[in-house]
């Protein structure tokens, strides 16, 4: 199982771009069952957020169902995540405080976390796959 994050998401069904083919091919090997992802209900909101801005809302929510069917069932964050990514947020200059969660799920989960923002790495070293990397390249 891997946990995606909102990156993977955005360059899947985004413009041209170099990650938007790794992104497509994950995608399509999570379609047809050959890899087992999840995702957190906060990513499938942030892409909608995203999206929504550059290609309007109707786009934005129909394809933020096709994500959320695809990744079914999602992962909550627990409180217990929330409170482990705040600490990491609280050490952690280059993420987020919503990345810094993702990181605390990932953890959870025990699960490595796919993403195409660098700034997971410090934290989670070899747990983050980036997308355009050669370990993820293997899953597929």
């Amino acid at each position: 199982m891997i946990l995606l994050d909102t990156t993977v998401l955005v360059y899947a069904v985004g413009a041209d771009h170099r990650l938007r083919t790794p992104a497509r091919r994950l995608i399509t090997s999570i379609g047809v069952g050959r890899v087992a992802a999840t995702t957190t209900p906060e990513v499938i909101e942030e892409f909608t957020h995203v999206r929504a801005r550059r290609e309007g809302r109707d786009d934005a929510v129909a394809l933020a169902h096709e994500f959320v069917t695809l990744l079914t069932p999602l992962t909550p964050v627990t409180p217990t995540d929330l409170t482990a990514g705040l600490e990491v947020f609280a050490r952690t200059p280059s993420l987020g405080c919503s990345d810094a969660v993702l990181v605390a799920v990932a953890r959870r989960l025990a699960a490595p976390l796919v993403s195409a923002d660098r700034g997971f790495e410090p934290v989670l070293g070899d747990d983050v796959l980036a997308l355009d990397g050669a370990p993820l390249a293997e899953l597929l």
